[in-house]
C-alpha cells in the first residue's frame, strides 16, 4: 500500500473509533512521507487530548456521587436520595427502556445547579465542561415568544445531532419556569419508550429539568413540620411529590404548563429541594473555605450565615437566597 493512502487510512481509523496507537512506525523514507508522518503525528498528539464518546472520558463512579452527596450536598435528604437511586440505576443499564428524565424543584440557592454539577463530575472526566454536557438557559436561548417555532425546530435538531454523537449525553433546561408554555413538549417523542426514531436512539440520555416553580409549596411544607416541631429529616417524598406536580402542571408561568411531558409521565422524579437554614449556610461556608484549600474557621462560617436575609420574617427559619451568596460573602470575610 501506498505511504499516502497509508496515512489516509490510518487518520480515518482514528477519527472513527478515537482509538490512538502510542506510537507510529516511520512509513517511509521519502521526504513527502516525513513530511505527512510529521504532520499526522502532531495531529495525534492533540487527538489524544480530545475528548470522546468513550469509557475513557465518561464512566460513572457510583460511589464517588453517593460520597459527594452525603459531603457537599447540606439539607437535602430528600433529594439525595432520589439522584443517588436515580442516577445510579440508570447508568448500571446497558440498554435502559428511555432516558432518565428528572425536575429539580426549589428555591434560589438550593442546590439545583449544584446537583447538576455533580452528577456530571461523577459521569464525565471533564465534568460540566464536557463536550457531552449541554446547558440551556431559558432566557439565553429563548428569550422571545415570537420565536417559539423556530426554537421548537432548533431544539429538536440540536439534541437530536449531540445524541448522534454520544448517546451519553446529559441536557440541562435551566430557569424552567421562564420558559415559554409548549416548547418543551417538541422533545417529548426523545423522552418516550422508543426504541429508535429516525434511527436514534436516545434512551442512553439524561434530561434535567430545573426550576423555581413549586418552590413556595416545597417552603410551605417545611415550614408547617418545623411549626409542629417535627425535624426536616422526616418529611418524605410522597410528603411533597403529588401537590408539586400539580401545581406545576397547572402553573400559567411555568415551561411545564400543561405540558405533555407530564401528562404522559415521562418525568421519572419530581425532586424537591428543601429551603436551607441557618445551620445549613454554616456548612456551606465552612465547605466554600475547605474548597479553597483554607482551614475551615467556624465563626467566620457563622458571621457569612448571620449576614443573610431569613424568612418569614418573624420566625426567621430559612434563608432567602439559601447557599447562593455565600462564595461572594465569604470574601468579605477573610
Amino acid at each position: 500500500m501506498k505511504p499516502r493512502r497509508q496515512q489516509a487510512l490510518l487518520l480515518w481509523l482514528l477519527l472513527s473509533s478515537c482509538v490512538l496507537t502510542e506510537a507510529i512506525e516511520p512509513i517511509s523514507t521519502t521526504v513527502a512521507a516525513v513530511s505527512a508522518a510529521t504532520a499526522l503525528a502532531a495531529f495525534i498528539a492533540n487527538w489524544k487530548n480530545s475528548e470522546c464518546c468513550q469509557p475513557a472520558w465518561i464512566s460513572f463512579n457510583m460511589t464517588g456521587l453517593q460520597a459527594d452527596l452525603d459531603k457537599k450536598l447540606f439539607g437535602q435528604h430528600i433529594a439525595s436520595r432520589i439522584i443517588s437511586n436515580a442516577v445510579s440505576g440508570f447508568m448500571s443499564k446497558n440498554n435502559p427502556n428511555k432516558p432518565l428524565v428528572l425536575s429539580l424543584h426549589g428555591g434560589t440557592g438550593t442546590g439545583k445547579n449544584f446537583i447538576c454539577k455533580l452528577i456530571a463530575e461523577n459521569i464525565y472526566k471533564e465534568g460540566m465542561q464536557s463536550n457531552f454536557v449541554h446547558m440551556f438557559s431559558t432566557t439565553v436561548h429563548f428569550p422571545h415568544q415570537s420565536h417559539l417555532l423556530q426554537y421548537r425546530s432548533q431544539l429538536q435538531q440540536w439534541i437530536k445531532g449531540n445524541i448522534t454523537n454520544c448517546e451519553r449525553s446529559m441536557f440541562i433546561f435551566d430557569e424552567m419556569d421562564q420558559m415559554h408554555p409548549g416548547l418543551i413538549d417538541c422533545i417529548t417523542p426523545y423522552l418516550d419508550y422508543h426504541e429508535k426514531l429516525d434511527g436514534v436512539s436516545y434512551r442512553k440520555a439524561i434530561f434535567i429539568f430545573l426550576s423555581n416553580a413549586g418552590g413556595d409549596s416545597i417552603a410551605q411544607t417545611a415550614l408547617e413540620f418545623w411549626k409542629t416541631g417535627q425535624s426536616r429529616e422526616e418529611i418524605k417524598l410522597k410528603d411533597l411529590e403529588t401537590v408539586l406536580s400539580s401545581s406545576v402542571f397547572n402553573n400559567e408561568q411555568s415551561g411545564f404548563f400543561k405540558s405533555s411531558l407530564i401528562d404522559q409521565s415521562l418525568v421519572d422524579f419530581f425532586v424537591p429541594l428543601l429551603p436551607l437554614e441557618y445551620k445549613h449556610v454554616v456548612q456551606c461556608a465552612m465547605a466554600e473555605m475547605m474548597a479553597r484549600n483554607m482551614t475551615p474557621v467556624k465563626h467566620v462560617a457563622e458571621m457569612v450565615a448571620k449576614d443573610l436575609n431569613y424568612y418569614p420574617k418573624q420566625e426567621r427559619v430559612f434563608s432567602d437566597r439559601g447557599c447562593k451568596t455565600v462564595e461572594s460573602r465569604l470574601d468579605y470575610y477573610l
